[in-house]
């Protein structure tokens, strides 16, 4: 988390210091339109720079998974970029109406407008000025299009398989909006610095754009495959799901997962890789019934049928310096421990390991396994029914673990108790880089 909070804090930063050499907000004497044209270019600046990185980051690059700590932690810096764009961009258009609608009502008296750009300017800005008027008025239909898709983006009740769709649209308004902005951008912006990275940003960004279009998102770490074996778990509405690779397959390590198509109609979801790697084409998965579209897969899958597999993706893997690790896997949650234990049972690492898992259902024969995978890779094994033994604490696992400062921990499960078990320890002296939880929340 502290990677993309300094990468989100230092990219507006950056943003606004270059801003701020190219522009001087503040005019002797104060003059009010002159103060808001200086922060129309501003808001427009930060608005279209934030979308630019977050249409980047929609394509799932993974050259930069090590600097952000994975897929996952993008996505939540995609989700914060997508809202300071929503907020920057409200700005921006309130900035460009309010004064309309204080001079409709005799509150102030707007100036006239004066002129074009210099005389010296080259053809292509005075195309661009000839432009302005297409630019205003698609830059605010463009507008008006990404503040509904960006909310519904941000409604937890708008289903999966429509927000998928929807959200691809958000590139046709992005491009909308990289010529609005390259049109009205102020003409002295061009000889700073802001104005050539600006332009960086937005073919980068369109580039991404065109990507998401054309359907061209994680193409070349696709691979093709069969469903080889299917077993379903009732009493836990759990569903473990053995697919045979077909295509090219680059490997991966436990604790990574994959998105999914089963089916050509519905949208790739994504799942953890519950298997290490052998070199044999098969991929393990461990599906929770969690909703509309994971219910009803233990009723449409069959053997034989065909998927897709993209990835592998995320930086859970387990890698530290620390003689022990702490592992806790909440619910369903507790599928990169058992890849990851699979993989240490054929290469032990020498670290003492526990892992705690916490469960609302008891599954004899689920947890069975699980005490089967532990001792394979000589792990200590807590396992913890909510019912039968309470909340799994900060407190109870530092009891049961008294060496517990000399490891750090490994969470995936649901967001709030992490959250809890984060706060918890940091407050007991455990250094934050030392906890490692999986983000799984892709929107």
């Amino acid at each position: 988390m502290k990677n993309i909070k300094r990468s989100f804090w230092g990219f507006l930063i950056v943003l606004t210091g270059l801003w701020l050499a190219a522009d001087s907000p503040i005019s002797t004497p104060f003059q009010f339109f002159a103060l808001r044209s200086s922060l129309i270019n501003y808001t427009g600046i930060i608005g279209i720079g934030v979308m630019s990185v977050a249409m980047i980051l929609a394509i799932r690059p993974v050259f930069f998974e090590p600097y952000l700590g994975g897929l996952d932690k993008m996505y939540r810096l995609h989700k914060w970029l997508g809202i300071t764009g929503l907020v920057f961009a409200v700005t921006h258009w309130l900035w460009t109406q309010a004064p309309k609608w204080l001079s409709g009502l005799g509150l102030i008296e707007r100036p006239a407008r004066h002129g074009s750009a210099p005389e010296q300017t080259v053809a292509i800005f005075q195309y661009f000025q000839s432009q302005r008027g297409l630019a205003e008025g698609l830059g605010e239909w463009a507008f008006y299009a990404a503040v509904v898709l960006i909310v519904l983006a941000l409604v937890k009740w708008f289903p999966y398989r429509h927000f998928f769709k929807t959200h691809r649209l958000l590139a046709v308004a992005y491009l909308a909006l990289v010529f609005h902005s390259v049109v009205l951008m102020k003409y002295s912006y061009w000889s700073e610095i802001i104005a050539p990275l600006m332009a960086v940003l937005m073919a980068a960004g369109s580039a991404a754009a065109l990507g998401v279009l054309f359907r061209k998102v994680g193409k070349s770490r696709q691979a093709v495959g069969l469903v080889s074996d299917l077993t379903y778990h009732e009493h836990i509405e759990v569903l473990e799901v053995i697919i045979q690779l077909k295509g090219r397959w680059s490997g991966h390590k436990a604790g990574q997962f994959a998105f999914i198509r089963f089916n050509e109609k519905e949208e790739p979801h994504p799942f953890t890789i519950t298997s290490s790697w052998k070199d044999d084409g098969r991929l393990f998965f461990i599906i929770k019934n969690l909703g509309d579209y994971t219910k009803t897969l233990h009723d449409t899958l069959k053997i034989g049928t065909p998927v897709k597999v993209e990835g592998p993706y995320g930086e859970f893997t387990f890698s530290s310096n620390k003689p022990r690790q702490i592992w806790v896997g909440g619910g369903i949650g507790i599928t990169p421990f058992i890849a990851r234990m699979k993989h240490l049972a054929k290469h032990p690492d020498g670290k003492i390991i526990d892992l705690f898992h916490t469960t609302t259902v008891f599954d004899e024969e689920a947890i069975n396994l699980l005490k089967r995978d532990a001792k394979e890779a000589n792990i200590q094994l807590h396992i913890l029914v909510d019912a039968r033994d309470g909340l799994l604490t900060a407190e109870r696992i530092c009891q049961a673990v008294p060496k517990w400062k000399t490891s750090d921990i490994w969470f995936c499960g649901p967001g709030g108790f992490g959250r809890a078990l984060r706060q918890d320890f940091t407050a007991l002296g455990l250094y934050a880089d030392d906890f490692h939880q999986e983000l799984f929340d892709m929107r």
